[in-house]
């Protein structure tokens, strides 16, 4: 930062340099400006006279510059509107300028704006300090630091009119890929603009940090816990063998490194654990922060997020597992590891499969990973879900018709779902459903290994595979005469359960890896405190519910945006994650069970907006009850 100088010294330091062409002594500018106004005399540039001869990119050249910091831009822009929002109609601009000094972005007010232009603050021109003097963009990047240029401390005279606070803005990898910038009139100087730049370069340098290291292993730390999540925090990024590759600058002021340790120093050089530990720690605590002793002595808390790609990286897979679409359904948890492990060991073996699980685990998708697995990839994958087929319908649909078999049938007929996966997989989704006269001829089709269609005579030879799923207990429907016991026995050849996502560990990578499909060239991810909401929330709907979820915040962001937040979600969905966490927040002791039972019952009365039918079938219980609870 440069050193506030007075008016009067201000003026004696310009008389020495412009009158008698002497440096002034560090005390009348301070130290920065007058090595600055050294490298102008230097550079040839006369502190009065003229408009400069100065380079200004434009048409394809600029374009160009643009291009090569596509990435910079969109990251920078939301920052600067934000900032820009907060100085409007104060004779000011928000500047973003290259690591050349060539302006890439402005924002300002259409008065001030006019004027900037005059003096060419404007995009294309280069402010680097051989080409307009001392300001707030060409000493940053020659100091490599934030700096503060008012009035005359600029070189050139004809700035004098402008106050500049300028901060770089480092990449990743430690080196400086810009500089953001409010410049205004001189005369309304604002004394916290400093401190606005600083913070905004911050944001936008971490969220460059997750844009280029959302994949890696990555570590957020700081010395308090509650540090963490703040745009003070530290972030490194690690490589597979646990090299420092990235880091913000906050986490190289933390860790005392400079640019150049970044690709050079392992992580157990700087701070007191392994690898192995930092992995563990990730993969059994999630976003529980971990105190971790620096080499010299300091406590950091530091949490552990495990990227995406390289997550399997990390994690140790069993000795037979494969690179198939089975271990594409492996991110960490140890339910879903032991269900793909069974199955694995089924793929080509002709059992039926029998999967178990809420509505929503992702049944179908497990099914289609199973057959995608196995020999009969490429062949047909056939999906019937039996709960939504009309009753009138399922014979037709399954067993097919001959032609003319009734009125509005086509004139060809119809081979049916079941012919359909002939060579393939046939999956039956919600067998539990299934009308009783049709499980008989289901029956009758996976003991013979033929379908005759409707209205026809000849049996027809088909094979497949078949994975059968539900989410009834099928023993408790045979039990109540809705579900023959001897398909029961035919289609559960090997009995799976799938895991509630709520019962999951892997939640964080899961969404994650969602996101990513979602949008593969976004880096979308999660503001932390969504991040730790979704992490407590029951999900009753699962993996489908999550999915449409993402889905529809994916579809919300704004260009540019990468970071989901809560205005990005559904208002039924929020309402009831703040209001979970407002229940979570409640002392657990036996004093407060009756304050906790009563709680619950307002979340799933706000949960239900108010229908009280609604929140009494929740609740299980009867509406006149819950109106005596509310009572």
């Amino acid at each position: 930062m440069l050193t506030k100088s007075t008016d009067t010294t201000l003026r004696k330091a310009r008389h020495l340099m412009v009158e008698r062409g002497e440096l002034p002594p560090p005390e009348l500018v301070g130290t920065t400006v007058l090595q600055s106004w050294s490298r102008c005399l230097n550079a040839g540039l006369v502190p009065i006279g003229g408009p400069e001869d100065a380079p200004c990119l434009e048409g394809f050249e600029f374009a160009r510059a643009v291009d090569r910091q596509r990435l910079l831009i969109a990251h920078a822009r939301p920052v600067m509107e934000y900032l820009y929002s907060q100085t409007r109609d104060s004779a000011s601009m928000v500047i973003l300028a290259d690591d050349c000094g060539v302006l890439l972005e402005i924002l300002g007010d259409a008065d001030f704006l006019s004027r900037a232009e005059r003096v060419s603050l404007r995009q294309g021109a280069s402010w680097l300090e051989q080409h307009r003097g001392t300001s707030g963009i060409g000493t940053a990047l020659a100091v490599e630091g934030p700096v503060v240029v008012h009035g005359y401390e600029h070189f050139l005279e004809r700035h004098g009119f402008l106050s500049c606070a300028a901060a770089p803005i480092a990449s990743p990898n430690g080196r400086f890929q810009g500089v953001l910038n409010i410049s205004g009139d001189y005369r309304a100087r604002h004394p916290h603009t400093f401190g606005f730049v600083r913070a905004a370069a911050q944001m936008i340098e971490n969220r460059l940090f997750n844009a280029l290291h959302g994949d890696a292993l990555r570590l957020r730390f700081h010395p308090l816990a509650e540090g963490i999540g703040t745009i003070a925090e530290g972030k490194v990024a690690l490589s597979e063998d646990g090299w420092i590759v990235g880091a913000n600058q906050a986490a190289l002021a933390l860790l005392g490194l400079n640019p150049s340790d970044l690709g050079a120093t392992p992580v157990a050089h700087v701070l007191q654990v392994y690898l192995k530990d930092l992995v563990h720690w990730g993969l059994q605590r999630g976003r529980e922060p971990m105190p971790v002793m620096r080499h010299t002595g300091e406590c950091l808390f530091v949490r552990v997020e495990l990227g995406r790609k390289t997550f399997q990286s990390f994690v140790p897979r069993e000795p037979e597992a494969k690179d198939d679409a089975l271990s594409a359904l492996d991110t960490g948890d140890a339910q879903m590891k032991t269900a793909i492990h069974k199955a694995r060991r089924l793929v080509g073996k002709s059992i039926a499969l029998l999967l178990r699980g809420e509505s929503g685990v992702g049944k179908e998708l497990f099914a289609n990973a199973f057959h995608n697995a196995g020999l009969r990839q490429g062949k047909p994958f056939v999906a019937v879900n039996c709960a939504t087929l009309p009753e009138s319908l399922v014979e037709t649909e399954l067993f097919g018709y001959v032609p003319g078999t009734f009125t509005g049938a086509r004139k060809e007929g119809s081979p049916g779902r079941i012919r359909s996966a002939d060579g393939g997989t046939l999956f039956l989704d919600e067998i539990g459903d299934m009308p009783l006269a049709q499980q008989a001829r289901l029956l009758r089709v996976l003991q013979e290994r033929e379908v005759v269609p409707v209205g026809g005579i000849k049996p027809m030879p088909v094979d497949f595979d078949l994975v059968c799923a539900t989410h009834r207990d099928l023993k408790a429907e045979m039990e109540a005469g809705r579900f023959r016991e001897d398909l029961y026995y035919r289609i559960n050849g090997f009995n799976l359960k799938l895991p509630a996502l709520r019962e999951r560990s892997d939640f964080d990578v899961l969404a994650a890896r969602i996101l990513q499909e979602m949008a593969p060239d976004r880096n979308v991810m999660l503001e932390d405190s969504i991040a730790a909401a979704f992490a407590a929330y029951a999900w009753p709907g699962n993996l489908r519910q999550l999915v449409n979820v993402l889905r529809t915040a994916t579809a919300l962001l704004d260009e540019g945006e990468n970071i989901i937040g809560w205005q990005h979600l559904p208002d039924d969905l929020a309402e009831e994650l703040l209001t979970d966490r407002h229940t979570a927040a409640l002392p657990d002791t036996a004093e407060n069970l009756k304050e906790l039972s009563e709680a619950a019952v307002a979340r799933v009365i706000a949960a239900s907006r108010g229908n009280m039918s609604e929140a009494a079938r929740r609740l299980g219980i009867s509406r006149n009850t819950l109106y005596r609870r509310v009572k």
